[in-house]
């Protein structure tokens, strides 16, 4: 949020961030205004559609109107599909995908009227490529780029437009907020570990510039990182060839306990992550935890020896 925030700040843009973390929103306006952008911030949750309209009501009242809306609320949740219920997948819809439709539909009227207007939607490979222990995230991300991608051609001609941005793995640093379940002690390092290593993810800064260009240009679609290109290209080719592949990684992931459909964030189980050469495969991701503010002080570590979950060292 804070990143893309930033971007559009340093375009010379006024902005308004929201969020349902009134700590995560102070801290991130707090960024912002430190680099001289000038930030409204707005706790608001976007599954309630009357804490929607009060938002924009709000932002439309304080700056006049609202030139560009970039949605990219997301909830993320790791197991496989034995350990998943219906209150997984209805969790997902309801904040990437009705709360995407929800905000959109309250700031499009006003552009459709003015004949202007940006709207970019960071949605997710995986919602090109549905994976493997991650069917409650990539089904709300489909049923997003879905949305996002007829929004474009409905308004095509209409002086708004639409950009879907199609991010692969970012080292955002929001891994200790992601959900796990199944085995969480075996699940929660290879996540991390796929989002912290360089050659897989993207740094979020870099990806935040991309995303913001593509919506300042109007492209319809924007796809961010080598990886995640070839992926969704290959996929979109071939999926007889990928579904294989995919299916492999679906028996090598670890398995789901009988009877066991809980789950526990990341940042609860994030000390299994200070064993031997995780620490090393770990501290790129670990990095973006501390540079995005993704947990507030003491329990983001000064250094690569302690992780959130456990007992910083004592400072002076």
């Amino acid at each position: 949020m804070a990143l893309l925030a930033h971007e559009l700040g340093l375009a010379g843009c006024r902005v308004a961030i929201c969020g349902r973390d009134e700590m995560e929103l102070a801290r991130g306006a707090a960024q912002l205004e430190s680099a001289g952008i000038q930030v409204l911030p707005l706790t608001c949750d976007i599954t309630d559609p009357a804490a929607v309209e009060r938002m924009v009501a709000t932002t439309t009242a304080r700056y006049g109107r609202i030139d560009i809306l970039i949605n990219n609320a997301g909830i993320i949740q790791s197991k496989p599909l034995g350990a998943t219920n219906r209150a997984d997948f209805e969790a997902s819809m309801d904040t990437m995908f009705w709360g995407l439709y929800t905000v959109t539909m309250a700031v499009l009227p006003a552009m459709q009227e003015r004949g202007s207007g940006r709207i970019g939607n960071i949605t997710s490979l995986g919602g090109k490529i549905s994976v493997p222990h991650l069917l409650p995230y990539c089904a709300a991300k489909f049923a997003a780029t879905g949305f996002s991608e007829g929004l474009q051609a409905e308004l095509t001609g209409s002086g708004v437009t639409v950009t879907t941005i199609i991010p692969g793995l970012l080292r955002t640093g929001s891994c200790v907020n992601a959900f796990v379940g199944g085995q969480p002690e075996l699940e929660y390092p290879i996540f991390v570990v796929a989002s912290s290593d360089p050659l897989l993810s993207m740094d979020a800064r870099r990806a935040a510039k991309q995303a913001i260009e593509a919506v300042r240009r109007g492209q319809a679609e924007r796809i961010l990182g080598v990886p995640a290109l070839l992926l969704a290209k290959s996929h979109g080719i071939s999926p007889n060839a990928t579904a294989p592949l995919l299916g492999l990684a679906a028996r090598i992931l670890p398995g789901a306990r009988q009877g066991d459909r809980s789950s526990t964030q990341g940042r609860n189980v994030s000390a299994l992550m200070n064993r031997g050469p995780l620490r090393l495969l770990t501290a790129l991701g670990w990095s973006a935890v501390r540079r995005n503010n993704e947990l507030p002080e003491p329990e983001i570590p000064a250094d690569n020896t302690h992780h959130p979950g456990e007992r910083p060292a004592a400072r002076p």
